[in-house]
């Protein structure tokens, strides 16, 4: 019973996504939407990006030259770890897990009130797409704001470590360049922002999908917002161990 429900909802998805990538009717209006989703799931997020990324940059350094370094090993290892759990995985995976509840949960209640306030029905009968007018502009402007905001992370984490090195006086700032230059993989930095593609299709459809299906209330709207982020991070999660062992 479990199996066939599961298999109803990923039937469900699959159409609704079929309806989506269906082509805009009003290519202007298509690309207004698509400007104020940028702002609204992308630009307004970067201050949270920037200000987590930078403090887990800095606690990493800090974590790795206490904890880690010793006599044995050479100065520059805190800058060598810190570059690379932000290259291979905060930036990527676990801010995108951060972004699902803070984005994810926005697109779920604000198509979920457009549901149950018949907004969406009102499209219908106009005979508009609504699933292509309400979701595809979130679900392109996600996959254009996503990789972006992963840079950005790795940026301000980089910066965080730095930081430590000038104010915290936890290494000196030569060892620590030493550390992040040393051999360094061009392909570790493309890897995330490739994840991060797929992580952002994921928090935008599968959040959608939860609010388009909204049926009740407010009580419902609010059920679906939880949802969509729990199914997201875990669908994140699956994602990353397959894609991470795919593309290494």
């Amino acid at each position: 019973m479990l199996l066939t429900s599961y298999l109803h909802a990923f039937g469900e998805y699959l159409v609704l996504m079929a309806r989506t990538f269906s082509r805009p009717e009003r290519f202007r209006m298509f690309w207004k939407q698509y400007v104020k989703e940028m702002a609204q799931l992308g630009v307004d997020s970067i201050g949270i990006v920037l200000l987590i990324s930078f403090f887990i940059g800095a606690v990493i350094c800090i974590q790795i030259k206490l904890n880690i370094e010793s006599a044995w090993m050479p100065k520059w290892v805190s800058g060598y770890v810190t570059r690379e759990i932000m290259l291979l995985e905060f930036s990527s995976s676990i801010m995108c897990l951060i972004l699902a509840g803070k984005v994810g949960s926005n697109i779920a209640s604000e198509i979920g009130t457009m549901r149950v306030t018949q907004q969406i029905d009102a499209l219908e009968i106009m005979g508009i797409n609504s699933a292509s007018y309400l979701i595809l502009p979130k679900l392109i402007g996600m996959l254009t704001m996503i990789p972006l905001l992963v840079v950005f992370s790795t940026t301000s984490g980089i910066i965080g470590a730095y930081a430590t090195a000038y104010i915290g006086h936890i290494l000196t700032p030569a060892h620590l360049t030493e550390g992040i230059q040393y051999d360094f993989n061009q392909w570790y930095f493309w890897m995330g922002v490739v994840k991060s593609v797929f992580f952002a299709f994921i928090i935008s459809s599968v959040s959608a999908y939860y609010g388009y299906r909204v049926k009740g209330g407010s009580v419902e709207v609010g059920k679906a917002s939880t949802d969509a982020v729990v199914t997201s991070s875990m669908l994140i999660l699956f994602s990353d161990l397959f894609l991470t062992q795919l593309l290494s």
